[in-house]
């Protein structure tokens, strides 16, 4: 009898996955922590030109879903090829009805 209870029949051990630890989590919350408080200070210094203002809020929401995504919705693993995939061909809809929204009411 084995001694090992985990071993399959031809006697190697089962594949464990690999285990995540809280740091991973820690980095994700202190970066998005860090891209809130500047957009917040972008937003409370009222002496940055608006446009500016704007471009900044942007660039941290952009950056803010990219980190969301890899830390938190784990979008940075294996095996997560089909939802990334939707993800992109939903922004790219949405970018195309924006753009041709803003064409035909400007045109």
């Amino acid at each position: 009898m084995s001694s090992n209870h985990n071993e399959t029949a031809s006697g190697e051990l089962p594949k464990r996955h690999k285990v995540e630890g809280p740091q991973k989590h820690v980095v994700g919350f202190i970066l998005s922590l860090a891209l809130t408080i500047i957009a917040f200070a972008a937003v409370a210094a009222g002496e940055i030109n608006e446009t500016f203002t704007y471009i900044i809020l942007v660039a941290m929401a952009v950056v803010q879903v990219i980190i969301q995504m890899a830390y938190w919705m784990h979008m940075k693993d294996r095996g997560h090829l089909f939802p990334i995939i939707g993800i992109i061909s939903g922004v790219v809809v949405v970018f195309t009805m924006v753009i041709m929204a803003l064409y035909w009411v400007w045109w």
